[in-house]
């Protein structure tokens, strides 16, 4: 179990790459078992690096001009950087030079993302930094917090100044700020966040000012959101006058955030340092970090003490003051623009004197532009970003095989030197490609395309004997879509072509247009370009249940405590959690540089036997690999039952070392539930034979202690006990030979059960577009699948059928009181109360047992409670809320059968909506949940709510969603949750941004109502016609007038709309303005329009907008969903975090209280607010929301929403106790405010529905680890802030009690309640 294989693995053969060829074998490594090298291809070609020229001389210190005002002396003063100690950076400084200092010594190595390697250098030369979460970018703000509250000091010997603003307009305008006032400034954005710095961009551009912008390169929501990497977001900002710098690699963002600082100081021109997202800022790569020391070496010179000097002496200050910022008209503006030229004309040199100064401390050599192949080339790929990398194997893989081609890096596109490019572009080289990982619809080609080709265009008219090249431009990677080698090639085998192609893309099929290319003929499929002895490893797992978080760990034990180089990249798809993870590991004893996924794994682990049969997981497995699999089927015979066929003639034809393994089982005798990894990654390690294995659990069990102390000791504990239980539980098997002869279906479980048979573009999209996606296989899909507009039908969750459950409820009927408070606190709508006649049940299955039904109008039915174990998540919310003890869970293997054919039966009954008050608890639901089977987390706190807002007003329900969480388990294609009922009416829905969403839900409203007034105008003159001009039926004509009587009341206009329909289509040509009426007659229905969004939109980014809604006085409803936290980028604090909470930037525990929003509200006093807690009062929400809906005007309703980031000891399962103490302690009010109730003696607008407080808030506390990380780290600043929250609590609640007495709450309105529309 534990052999290993030698393998022969190359060195570097020398420090020199010019003109170097692959390096040669020159040590063996343990690896894996059975690592199989023979489609591995060994570059022995020699290649050429070429670079742009060296400036010219003395141009790399030209001097920043005098400040006007204060006459500050400036680089040229001479040696004005000794005179004044307390401006130099440093003491001790050596002598003045611009020339490379101290030879590089031996660089440390360390394992680290993309993120981490510009954070650190951005931390190291700032003393400022205002942050704000955005994916990918968020974890270099979380860092610089983290390494702010620990004391970290920088290169100047300071801790940096972090704070979190409300926005990326707000970090802009604060950056912007900070360097007015002199400070070394700098934040980390990207997508639509840096298209929010805008503005300020150009303000620090214009003002001539040092700064650097980190950006993890982003697509940008345009169709559709997407959180993935590509150049759009820098792309729309090339024109702001800010440099451009990108990294290809981990290391380069480590590199070149560095030559950003320092280049920026030299030129005094704002630096945009961008990177790939996702594939750079997230890939873990082992780099060669920069200490301190060689960065103080390199600011203590000259130059950069004159230049911190020059932006410090031109800060604004009274005792030397200047005005900036001012207004210029048509007479000067022009002139003064021109006059920053020689600033930009001087950059690109600084820029090169920057890469000369760290290559000396590195030994790693940066150029502007670099060309890399072979010296007499005749093609050539340009491009930026980690793609380069993919290219440059390419480019070794064909000169390897005969062929003359190259490829040129760019890392500065602004400012653009065409000199130095075409430089780099070998003489013999006739064809040109430009790739560009953006999309400019309608544009004669895409930004780098566009510049390359004109700086060609301007050389060959300027120089007749220049060669004449052709250039073509294409795109690739859009949302981090993957570019391997074989398409680089494809690029290159279309410049080979008669004719090329010149707008094309590549990597997809784009079967509209025909601009994509054809796979390539020269490198297929399987042929791996990898450095020999590079060994890959793939892990499939499921979010939420840290194999993730164990990979990490993983690749960082490997990288640090082994010779070899090492890759971690990780995939997800867009479930919030209980989706699919596959983490992609790489190492050997080469570097790696492969910015694309795991091709053929020599390992594979996949931790949920699900996947054997849901995913075709093995089209990654090279043969004769390793293959680990969590199943609790541990026998050949009980495996064979099992799979299906066709995963039983894959293994047999790929003949891989299989292991089986109960991981869940030792997990959970551990005490760690569902969570495997630990258990896994043993595994992993033992199999591997990569590390002693001794070593490896003493290394493991150490990074369990760090990575979990934040968790307390016991889970530390749990984890050490999996790690040391999990080799005994490990089994190898061989493969039975009729596995390969199988021809008969065997599978006991299908994990795609078919889905209901629908009609139209709904089950049309279900079948070409939403299956393949679902099975991952989303990127074989061609472009004429797509709606371009991308629009999602409703519904379409129905056919994802997960079943990541390990248990489900099960009814026990014999103790249900049919509250139906189950159904009510589910948050994915996978169990349901089901009502039916004994006719109807005449087919049910035998286990569809039922009880007579209780209740008004219920005489003669039969009652269930049905589950749906395909779409439970087992979380056990409803078995801790069960008043009866009606539920109980079990494990799925022995109830998926029986229960999916009782839910589908149970899903062919009426809904009987009629029967019972949908504004009550049980009442709500009978109503069909137009909302179900979301990607939430397990026992998510959000989505109830939102379930609960279908059942009351789903079929006339539009959503205004703010990005965040419930936009991605809302919205994530193509997976819709939002369905229809029988009618086909449900919630329309749509994301606009993060930041609008109440400005765009208040366009919705005014929109719809513009359009119904126009209709009931229309309608109104239809009813004022003459009978000869209007010749309708008597039963057309009494509808419309009850329409036009009613139109503003949906409990009438709605009813009347449904008759209108059938009678305008029958009726549509009898005239003219008949036919007009009919073409509307979707506006017949008065819908209800909610905008909803997290607590991060609410009460930070789109506080302003949400604002101005609360002020405006229209029909609107609001529902802000609470977690206290950006639950959605992983745990930053807001506005809504309260006091003393640990959260990613408040490390050291929030020091503010929480804002309170319901009061802003309520101070306009004509505003209804409403703040509950679904799961501590259930009658209460509904309420709530019946009332804000009903109030004709603006409503607001705060929704207590428990979230995994809290940390709840017991798990979301216990959220209901939870949430019921949060409300007994006072920690969360009930209360509603209703603008519309006349105050008197005994009717009061404010109603406190949580009568009184009892128990102690800091037993809430130590059930949540957002608290107690603080306890265990601070304890004496906890408890001062706990008690300064428990009195305010009980200050608030006192207060609260004398306003439901009738005291002043508010400004009295000073007009009556808004009528609605």
């Amino acid at each position: 179990m534990e052999s290993t294989l030698k393998m022969t693995s190359a060195a570097s053969s020398g420090g020199k790459v010019a003109a170097a060829g692959r390096p040669a074998a020159a040590r063996t490594t343990t690896l894996l078992p059975h690592s199989s090298t023979s489609s591995r291809v060994v570059s022995t070609n020699k290649r050429v690096v070429a670079a742009a020229a060296a400036p010219p001389e003395g141009a790399a210190t030209a001097p920043p001009p005098s400040d006007y005002k204060s006459n500050a002396p400036t680089a040229a003063s001479g040696n004005a950087a000794t005179s004044s100690g307390n401006i130099l950076p440093f003491s001790g400084a050596p002598s003045a030079s611009n020339k490379a200092g101290k030879p590089p010594t031996a660089a440390k190595k360390a394992p680290m993302d993309g993120n981490e390697a510009a954070a650190a250098i951005a931390y190291a030369v700032s003393d400022v930094s205002f942050i704000y979460p955005i994916t990918p970018a968020t974890v270099m703000g979380e860092l610089v917090d983290q390494w702010s509250a620990a004391g970290r000091t920088n290169v100047f010997g300071n801790v940096m100044s972090v704070t979190e603003m409300e926005s990326e307009t707000g970090a802009a305008g604060a950056l912007h700020g900070a360097l007015a006032a002199g400070s070394l400034s700098t934040t980390f954005t990207c997508s639509q966040g840096l298209l929010l710095m805008v503005p300020n961009m150009y303000k620090i551009a214009g003002e001539l000012t040092p700064c650097v912008l980190h950006v993890t390169a982003r697509a940008l929501a345009k169709h559709a959101l997407s959180i993935f990497g590509d150049h759009q977001d820098v792309m729309a900002v090339r024109q702001t006058g800010w440099a451009m710098l990108c990294s290809h690699s981990v290391q380069e963002a480590h590199d070149l955030a560095l030559v950003s600082h320092l280049a920026t100081l030299r030129s005094s021109v704002p630096f945009l340092h961008f990177f790939d997202g996702f594939r750079t800022s997230h890939e873990i790569n082992t780099i060669e970090t920069i200490d301190n020391a060689a960065i103080k070496e390199i600011l203590s010179k000259p130059i950069y003490a004159d230049a911190i000097r020059h932006h410090r002496q031109r800060a604004l200050n009274p005792t030397h003051p200047h005005q900036r910022g001012t207004a210029q008209g048509s007479d000067v503006y022009f002139q003064c623009a021109e006059a920053a030229n020689p600033f930009y004309d001087r950059a690109f040199d600084h820029v090169v004197q920057a890469m000369e100064e760290v290559s000396a401390i590195t030994g790693r050599s940066y150029k502007p532009y670099e060309y890399v192949g072979a010296p007499d080339a005749d093609r050539v790929i340009v491009l930026m970003g980690s793609g380069s990398q993919a290219v440059e194997e390419a480019v070794h893989f064909m000169n390897d095989n005969g062929h003359k081609v190259g490829v040129i890096k760019v890392r500065l596109f602004r400012p653009w030197h065409s000199a130095s490019f075409l430089g780099c572009l070998p003489a013999s080289v006739r064809r040109v490609c430009v790739l560009d990982r953006t999309k400019e619809s309608g544009s004669a080609g895409e930004p780098l395309y566009q510049q390359v080709a004109a700086g060609l265009h301007e050389a060959e008219m300027s120089n007749p004997d220049m060669p004449r090249r052709s250039i073509v431009g294409g795109r690739f990677g859009l949302a981090s879509k993957e570019f391997l080698p074989s398409h680089a090639v494809a690029c290159f085998e279309n410049l080979d072509a008669h004719q090329p192609m010149r707008d094309f893309s590549v990597g997809i099929v784009d079967d509209v247009t025909r601009r994509s290319l054809p796979p390539s003929q020269l490198l297929p499929p399987g042929l791996s370009t990898l450095p020999a002895g590079t060994f890959e490893c793939l892990f499939w797992g499921m979010g939420s249940d840290g194999t993730v978080g164990a990979n990490k760990e993983a690749i960082k034990i490997i990288a640090t405590n082994t010779p070899l180089s090492a890759q971690a990249y990780f995939s997800y798809d867009a479930h919030k959690s209980g989706g699919v993870t596959v983490s992609h590991l790489r190492f050997g004893p080469e570097k790696i540089a492969a910015p694309y996924l795991v091709q053929q794994a020599d390992y594979m682990a996949v931790n949920h036997q699900s996947y054997m049969a849901k995913y075709d997981t093995l089209a990654s497995l090279k043969p004769g690999g390793v293959l680990v699999l969590n199943t609790t089927f541990t026998t050949v015979e009980s495996l064979t039952k099992y799979l299906p066929d066709k995963v039983k003639r894959q293994l047999a034809g790929l003949k891989p070392r299989l292991y089986l393994i109960d991981a869940a089982a030792v997990a959970r005798a551990s005490g760690l539930g569902k969570h495997v990894n630990m258990v896994m990654q043993t595994v992993f390690f033992n199999l591997s034979g990569v590390l002693p294995m001794d070593k490896a659990i003493s290394l493991l069990k150490k990074s369990i202690s760090k990575a979990y102390e934040r968790k307390g000791p016991e889970v530390v504990s749990k984890n050490h006990a999996a790690v040391d239980a999990a080799i005994s539980a490990l089994k190898s098997v061989d493969i039975p030979a009729a596995w390969g002869r199988v021809e008969t279906p065997a599978a006991l479980v299908h994990p795609n059960p078919p889905a209901k048979v629908q009609s139209g573009s709904r089950w049309e999209f279900m079948e070409t577009v939403a299956k393949p996606m679902l099975a991952l296989e989303g990127d074989k899909l061609p472009v004429s699948v797509f709606s371009p507009e991308g629009f999602v039908p409703p519904g379409t969750t129905i056919i994802e059928k997960r079943a990541i459950a390990a248990q489900v409820p099960v009814w026990k009927s014999e103790n249900c009181t049919q509250c139906n408070i189950c159904s009510f606190v589910c948050p994915h709508a996978a169990i349901r109360p089901s009502l039916a006649s004994p006719t109807e049940l005449a087919g049910a299955p035998a286990t569809f047992g039922t009880i007579d039904a209780k209740g008004p109008g219920m005489s003669g039915l039969k009652y269930r409670i049905q589950v749906s174990p395909y779409d439970c998540t087992g979380c056990d919310l409803c078995t801790h809320a069960c008043p009866d003890n009606a539920l109980e869970s079990k494990p799925i293997a022995g109830l998926i059968e029986t229960e999916t054919i009782n839910w589908d039966f149970a899903t062919q009954l009426p809904v009987r909506d009629n029967l019972m008050d949908r504004s009550s608890v049980k009442g709500s639901q009978l109503q069909q949940p137009l909302m179900e089977f979301s990607g939430a987390c397990e026992g998510c706190g959000e989505t109830p709510y939102v379930k609960l807002l279908t059942q009351l007003f789903g079929d006339r329900l539009i959503i205004a969603n703010a990005t965040g969480c419930s936009s991605i388990w809302g919205g994530s294609a193509p997976s819709n949750p939002y369905t229809t009922n029988a009618d086909g009416y449900g919630p329309a829905w749509a994301n606009s941004l993060f930041e609008d969403n109440a400005q765009f839900g208040l366009g919705i409203a005014t929109g719809t109502v513009q359009r119904r007034q126009a209709l009931r105008r229309h309608v109104q003159a239809v009813l004022a016609t003459p009978a000869e001009r209007a010749p309708i039926s008597e039963d057309l004509r009494d509808a419309l007038s009850r329409w036009s009587d009613h139109w503003d009341e949906p409990e009438v206009a709605n009813v009347v709309a449904k008759e209108l329909q059938p009678l305008l289509e029958r009726e549509k040509d009898a005239a003219p303005a008949i036919r007009e009426l009919y073409g509307e007659r979707d506006m017949l229905h008065k819908p209800s329009t909610w905008i909803v969004g997290g607590d991060g939109w609410a009460y930070d980014i789109g506080f302003g907008g949400l604002d101005h809604v609360l002020a405006s006085g229209e029909n609107v409803n609001i529902l802000v969903l609470d977690t206290e936290v950006y639950s959605n980028t992983g745990g930053q604090r807001s506005k809504a975090t309260p006091m003393s909470a640990v959260a990613k930037f408040a490390a050291g525990g929030k020091e503010r209280p929480k804002k309170d929003l319901g009061a802003i509200a309520m101070s306009y006093g004509d505003v209804y607010v409403a703040s509950t807690s679904l799961h501590a009062n259930y009658g209460q929400v509904v309420k709530a929301m019946t009332e804000a809906e009903r109030y004709p005007g603006v409503s607001l309703v705060l929704c207590y929403s428990p979230c995994m980031l809290h940390g709840i000891s017991a798990g979301l399962c216990s959220a209901i106790d939870e949430s019921k103490m949060a409300v007994e302690t006072g920690y969360w009010p009930l209360y509603r405010y209703n603008p519309g109730i006349k105050e008197d003696a005994s009717h009061h607008r404010f109603q406190l529905d949580s009568k009184k407080l009892k128990g102690d808030i800091n037993e809430l506390f130590a059930h949540e680890n957002r608290f107690q990380i603080l306890e265990r780290k601070a304890p004496e600043v906890a408890k001062h802030m706990h008690e300064v929250m428990d009195e305010s609590v009980h200050e608030r609640f006192n207060k609260f009690k004398q306003m439901a007495a009738g005291g002043v709450v508010s400004p009295t309105p000073q007009s009556e309640p808004p009528k609605g529309h």
